[in-house]
C-alpha cells in the first residue's frame, strides 16, 4: 500500500528513543524526510547512521528558545507537512503530592510549548492545503493511571487542545489526532515498572508479569506496532480521520 509519504517532511519530537524513535524510523521507511528532534542528538545520530533521510535536530521542550530556533529553521526551509508531538513523561507521583511548581514545569514542556511550536508550523500547511498533526499522549487520558497524576492531568490538556484545533483546520486539509499508547515496551515502561517495584518492594519481573496480566492481549506492545499506526495516520490514506483518539493498548482500556 502506497501511503503517499514520499517527499513529505516530518518533524518528530522525542526521537532519541522509545516511541519517537520508532515513529521516525517508520516515517523514514515510507520515504519521508524526517527531522528527528530531542535533547540527546547523539542518540539520534547513533540510530540514524546511514539513513540519509533522517536529520537529527537538537530541541529541548523545556527551553522555549530551542523550540523557536527549530521553528525558525524549518520555516526558513518551507516548513513541514507532518508534526509528531511526542514529549517525555513526568516522574511518577500522586495528585496530592504534586506541587504547584511541578504542574507548571511539566505543563510548559509537555503542553504549552507543543502548542506554541505547532501554531508556528501550521501556516505553510494551510497554504499547501495538506498537513498532519499527531500528538502522543497516554492511556491515562481515558483511564487515569495510578501514581501518574502529572501525566494524567497534563496530557488531558493536550487532548482538549487537539480536538479544538482539529475543528479549526479541517477545512485546510489538515488532520489533527491523538494516539494513546498503552503498555508499549520502551525504556519508559521499563522505568515505570522499576519505580513500581521500588515503591511496592517487589521484584521488577513480578511487577511486569502483573502488568501484562491486566492486558487482554497478554503482552506489552512493540514500538513498531505503535509506530505503524501513527505512520498510517500521517498518510494520504487517513485524510478523513481527524479529531480522533486512537488507542493502541492491546485492549487494556476498559471504557467503551
Amino acid at each position: 500500500m502506497d501511503l503517499g509519504l514520499a517527499g513529505k517532511r516530518a518533524l518528530v519530537l522525542g526521537a532519541s528513543r522509545g516511541l519517537g524513535k520508532a515513529i521516525a524510523q517508520s516515517l523514514a521507511s515510507e520515504g519521508a524526510t524526517v527531522f528527528a528532534a530531542a535533547r540527546s542528538v547523539e542518540k539520534i545520530e547513533a540510530w540514524s547512521a546511514g539513513l540519509a533521510s533522517v536529520h537529527p535536530v537538537k530541541l529541548d521542550l523545556s527551553d522555549l528558545s530551542t523550540v523557536d530556533a527549530v521553528a525558525d529553521r524549518l520555516l526558513a526551509e518551507g516548513g513541514v507537512d507532518i508534526i509528531i508531538n511526542n514529549s517525555g513523561g513526568p516522574p511518577p507521583g500522586t495528585a496530592q503530592g504534586a506541587e504547584r511548581g511541578a504542574w507548571i514545569l511539566h505543563f510548559e514542556a509537555m503542553a504549552a510549548n507543543l502548542f506554541h511550536l505547532t501554531a508556528r508550523l501550521l501556516p505553510p500547511m494551510q497554504d499547501r492545503k495538506w498537513g498532519r498533526v499527531i500528538s502522543i499522549t497516554s492511556s491515562g487520558v481515558e483511564q487515569p493511571i495510578p501514581n501518574l497524576a502529572l501525566s494524567n492531568g497534563v496530557r488531558s490538556a493536550v487532548v482538549g487542545w487537539s480536538k479544538t484545533l482539529a475543528n479549526e483546520v479541517a477545512a485546510d486539509g489538515i488532520t489533527v489526532n491523538v494516539v494513546l499508547p498503552g503498555r508499549i515496551h520502551t525504556e519508559r515502561v521499563d522505568e515505570l515498572d522499576a519505580a513500581a517495584a521500588k515503591r511496592t518492594q517487589t521484584d521488577v519481573a513480578e511487577v511486569a508479569v502483573k502488568s501484562r496480566a491486566t492486558i487482554p492481549a497478554g503482552r506489552y506492545g512493540k514500538p513498531e506496532e505503535f509506530a505503524d499506526v501513527v505512520t498510517f495516520l500521517a498518510s494520504d490514506r487517513a485524510g478523513y480521520v481527524t479529531g480522533s483518539r486512537i488507542r493502541i493498548d492491546g485492549g487494556a482500556i476498559k471504557a467503551i
